[in-house]
């Protein structure tokens, strides 16, 4: 390795050559202050404009000053992060942003999360010298869709939200139009969202520092049916939820705080509270059923059947390829998602089983996802125009939501699931990590196929963050499962161009939209690009599994129950009718008007 020494701060470093200013500054303790700047070390997501300019600091011999996060440290560079003449910069660069930005922090839906927030009260600004530009400022109208609000009045340009939709997700919904103040990050020809190749993965909202981009708040119609004496309300927690939710309340990322956010849901007045983990377990039933009955079929030489089977789970993946490769919908998993199956089961059986009419019982969903909400929209999962789930909110939303039910979270007595639909396995819990679909699968698959218990319950070999995973798994004498886990939406389209040339080598692929898996959704508690908090709560997500007492899906008791007595058999007629859907060709050219 070739190592560099140069002085920060009247201290001397070692650093690789190549390594910024900003990078080298962080090797040592030094903040600097950052805005455009935005890395998530392991994912290979490092957004560099060096736009902002609010890292600018001064190098010895250089006459403008240099901004750190694209400069890059030379030998026996000398460079000052905190001079008097760097910090007057900095703080003219923010006063310049701020007079082209709304004041409406308190009502922001970004208040208490906005960099450029917290970067005004680091730097003591009270008041802005630059009055005169407040005439014009950009005049954007604010767009609701069915997942994101963007207002493009608090764009700040970092292009955060472009790079993440271009090079990490190849979506290619956002790109930088117009100059000087109305210059924002938008659509091509600023066509509406729905109008665009978005799939609402909402990747742009977890990147962006300040208020252009936020979820749609389904919090107030959550509570106005709770209000309802006519209404039941039935919520469903997905897995990926219990590891992140403490971290709004302080605990440590990875606090595991399942029977926390139960006891919370239920004072809040859910008439009952379920676990998305025991669809989860259903899910599995349903998929492996599917891909033991196509590889049957596909090794025995029936060829017409699409191998490989690729999972279906994740509404922003789904919407990707109806939008970006329609012509190969059939390969996908025909299985609803979790969320989505919890939805049909608890409307047609519960409801049922409660004396409830499905019109008067609302399903809620609290989901570490943005995509999710765009989901419950979709008319495919409804019945005479009665979703199957009415809302879906985000963890964060959930948080907001606690918080606002003057509910002390740290100090909850523990709460159980209810029954039936809150039993679950350990399959189930590590579906909120990349690879922990495919593993939870093959648990099943393995003791199915062969009728042998299965030697060794955890499968290594299909966990990690790397964007792109392979593995073979030997079930039997003439036949190894040769599989793929891949996450971020650019990976997913590199395995549906193999697909299209006929060079794919998988049986199976499972596909999850936002880096790191559910465990980094749209959703979650904001992390600012810190890549610890994400493995901490993927090493959480696998704890959990190891705590539960049964950890196969197939094994699910309550799940067991179901088929016997409603369902039938997995891929059955009335599962089939309930728990499957079809894709369409939803593939949308953005032309000018």
């Amino acid at each position: 390795m070739d190592l560099i020494k140069l002085t920060i701060d009247n201290r001397e470093v070692e650093v690789p050559r190549g390594t910024t200013i900003l990078k080298a500054a962080k090797g040592m303790g030094i903040d600097i202050p950052t805005l455009c700047h935005f890395e998530l070390e392991g994912f290979k997501f490092h957004n560099k404009p060096g736009g902002c300019r609010v890292c600018v600091v001064e190098v010895a011999g250089r006459r403008n000053l240099a901004p750190a996060c694209v400069t890059e440290c030379m030998p026996d560079m000398v460079v000052k992060t905190n001079s008097m003449r760097v910090l007057n910069a900095r703080k003219t660069v923010l006063e310049l942003i701020l007079s082209d930005h709304p004041n409406d922090c308190l009502q922001c839906a970004k208040s208490g999360n906005c960099e450029l927030q917290d970067l005004a009260i680091r730097f003591g600004i009270r008041k802005n010298p630059f009055t005169g530009a407040e005439h014009t400022q950009s005049s954007y109208k604010v767009e609701l869709s069915p997942s994101i609000v963007r207002d493009m009045n608090k764009c700040v340009m970092c292009r955060r939200c472009e790079t993440m939709c271009n090079e990490i997700q190849s979506v290619g919904a956002l790109s930088a139009i117009h100059r000087g103040f109305p210059a924002v990050v938008s659509t091509a020809f600023e066509k509406q969202l729905t109008e665009t190749p978005c799939v609402f993965c909402g990747q742009c909202v977890a990147v962006c520092p300040v208020g252009a981009l936020t979820e749609v708040d389904n919090n107030g119609k959550v509570l106005r049916d709770i209000a309802d004496p006519a209404k039941k309300t039935v919520v469903q927690v997905a897995p990926a939820v219990r590891v992140a939710l403490g971290e709004e309340f302080g605990m440590a990322p990875g606090s595991i705080v399942t029977k926390k956010l139960t006891a919370a849901l239920k004072a809040i007045g859910f008439d009952y509270v379920f676990d998305t983990d025991w669809s989860a377990d259903l899910t599995i039933m349903e998929e492996g059923t599917e891909l033991i009955g196509r590889l049957t079929k596909f090794l025995a030489g029936d060829k017409s059947v699409k191998i490989p089977l690729m999972t279906s789970c994740c509404p922003a993946w789904v919407n990707f390829y109806e939008k970006h490769f329609p012509q190969l919908r059939e390969y996908p998993s025909t299985a609803k998602s979790p969320q989505q199956m919890f939805g049909a089961i608890a409307k047609n059986y519960f409801a049922d089983k409660i004396g409830c009419k499905r019109e008067d019982m609302v399903c809620v969903s609290v989901m570490p996802c943005v995509a999710k909400k765009y989901e419950t929209g979709r008319e495919e999962l409804a019945k005479n125009g009665n979703p199957d789930v009415d809302y879906s909110i985000t963890t964060r939303e959930l948080a907001r939501l606690i918080k606002m039910a003057n509910i002390d979270f740290n100090s909850l007595p523990d709460a159980e699931f209810d029954s039936p639909l809150g039993e679950s396995t350990g399959a189930a819990v590590i579906f909120g990590a990349t690879g922990g679909v495919m593993e939870a699968a093959v648990r099943t698959a393995y003791e199915v196929i062969t009728g042998k218990t299965l030697p060794k319950v955890d499968f290594e070999e299909l966990r990690g963050l790397e964007g792109v995973k392979e593995a073979t798994v030997h079930v039997q004498d003439g036949l190894d499962l040769k599989l793929a886990i891949v996450h971020g939406l650019g990976n997913a389209r590199k395995m549906l161009e193999l697909i299209e040339k006929g060079e794919c080598p998988y049986h199976a692929i499972e596909v999850m939209a936002c880096p790191g898996g559910c465990i980094d959704g749209a959703g979650q508690p904001y992390h600012h690009g810190d890549s610890s908090i994400i493995k901490a709560r993927w090493e959480a997500t696998y704890q959990a599994d190891r705590e539960m007492p049964i950890r196969k899906s197939h094994e699910n008791p309550s799940i067991q129950a179901i088929y016997k007595e409603y369902l039938g058999e997995p891929c059955g007629h009335l599962s089939h009718e309930l728990l499957h859907t079809h894709y369409f060709d939803n593939q949308i050219k953005v032309e000018a008007e």
